[in-house]
């Protein structure tokens, strides 16, 4: 089942978020820019700039006399991922911002790759829109090298101009979490001056009020097209670094039912070696959220564990980094899932490479009978999202995790090699601190000059 433009189709829903969730409220002149939470008119050109906004609901076959589910939203080619939602929501936002005031709007962002593709996505679909013009809305993302090899080639890069006006960073450093800190203190520090020269309003994104308002249509569209029988439980898997989607989830379902209405939802996330944090935090002081101790087994030439089974039981190495886009440490949105968990079920497991192989022609048969096709070769995979929350669903399952009989799997983001033209590192702006991406917004100048 496809739903096409969600977003417009839930449009007046949006909204309605997004004025709960940004109420009217004072900002004195060191306060954060924000356009506002009013969208623009719902134009044709409007249905057409948010018609990436897709989704589907693909049933799988049973596992273990479990039924299971792929809720895909990763149906935007420019993107393949979840990220398209918000990325939409906020640019609109932008463009409203524009329309009612004439001014420029310069959004700034990290990200592990895949919310900075989308949101150079969403601009550049704002500008072919004719919803605003080039020089009045740009997007500076910066990226650590580890996530180089996830971006995408677009009109923003192959075009001089547009290319001088929305270029992309990236930090070599030795923590790929560092871009948030470097952005966040540019923004800082240099926001009153960089908005003077360049006659523009500096929009730091990276709030997560900005994501829930997009996320929402994942309820929205569950409780119209596909929802859970009233008085059976489902359980919701999302692969996650901040579980962003699952808490826009969450939104979305007290809009359509409010407190306490039904049998509420459940939530298992599911992370990788290297940033386990939400499902460690979620199981506190218990033996579940211990990380446990490894053995090498010469055997096999990996790694294994039979302590924890929250936790991968094999892997080529402990401290691996499965996928780039999972970097996010000690993130705030534990707490908010922690308590969702506590209060309504639901559950975490860490997944590893060497599990992600060993399951993978099991996946990519569930997911090619719900008419989803990945790679043959795993090697081609450069977004492991849905392998991995596929991975930790099966293995749940096995482990006796999962009490629950209906799953629905957030596909959050699949693509491999061949899925687009990637960025290559000439292309690339080093940058190594707040200073030097301040001197790269600085740059910016120059192109906004020539299209003037």
């Amino acid at each position: 089942m496809i739903t096409e433009n969600v977003l417009a189709r839930y449009y007046s829903q949006v909204q309605e978020a997004l004025y709960a969730l940004f109420p009217e409220r004072g900002g004195g002149e060191d306060a954060d820019f924000s356009p506002g939470p009013e969208l623009p008119e719902l134009t044709p050109a409007v249905r057409n700039y948010l018609a990436a906004s897709e989704v589907a609901y693909l049933p799988m076959p049973q596992y273990r006399e479990k039924r299971l589910s792929l809720l895909d939203l990763t149906r935007n080619p420019g993107t393949g991922t979840t990220k398209t939602f918000p990325s939409l929501v906020m640019v609109a936002r932008a463009v409203r911002f524009i329309q009612d005031t004439g001014q420029r709007v310069t959004i700034v962002t990290p990200s592990s790759a895949n919310k900075g593709v989308a949101l150079r996505d969403a601009v550049l679909r704002a500008i072919t829109c004719g919803l605003v013009t080039p020089d009045q809305l740009n997007v500076i993302v910066i990226v650590p090298s580890g996530s180089a090899h996830k971006l995408r080639s677009s009109e923003l890069l192959t075009d001089a101009d547009l290319r001088g006006r929305n270029p992309i960073a990236v930090y070599n450093g030795p923590e790929a979490e560092a871009v948030k800190a470097i952005a966040r203190e540019m923004v800082d520090r240099h926001r009153r001056v960089l908005e003077k020269d360049l006659d523009t309003n500096l929009w730091y994104t990276l709030q997560l009020e900005n994501y829930l308002a997009g996320d929402v249509v994942r309820a929205l569209s569950e409780a119209e097209f596909f929802p859970a029988d009233a008085e059976r439980p489902r359980l919701h898997a999302h692969a996650v670094s901040s579980a962003y989607g699952f808490l826009g989830h969450a939104y979305g379902r007290e809009m359509v039912t409010g407190h306490g209405a039904g049998v509420p939802p459940r939530y298992f996330l599911v992370q990788h070696l290297a940033a386990p944090d939400m499902v460690v935090s979620l199981y506190g002081g218990c033996d579940a959220g211990k990380v446990p101790t490894y053995v090498y087994e010469r055997e096999w030439g990996g790694y294994a564990q039979r302590e924890n089974p929250h936790f991968p039981r094999v892997t080529f190495d402990p401290e691996e980094v499965l996928d780039t886009t999972f970097y996010s440490r000690n993130p705030v949105t534990s707490p908010r899932m922690n308590s969702l968990i506590e209060g309504q079920g639901g559950g975490g497991i860490v997944v590893s490479l060497a599990e992600c192989l060993e399951r993978y022609g099991q996946v990519r048969s569930y997911l090619k009978d719900a008419g989803l096709t990945i790679p043959a070769n795993p090697t081609s995979v450069l977004e492991w999202s849905v392998n991995m929350a596929m991975t930790g669903v099966f293995n749940a399952i096995d482990r006796g995790l999962l009490p629950e009989d209906d799953i629905l799997i957030h596909g959050s983001g699949v693509y491999g090699r061949d899925d687009f033209e990637g960025v290559g590192l000439s292309q690339l702006q080093k940058v190594e601190n707040a200073d030097a991406l301040r001197d790269l917004v600085l740059s910016t100048a120059a192109s906004t000059r020539a299209m003037s």
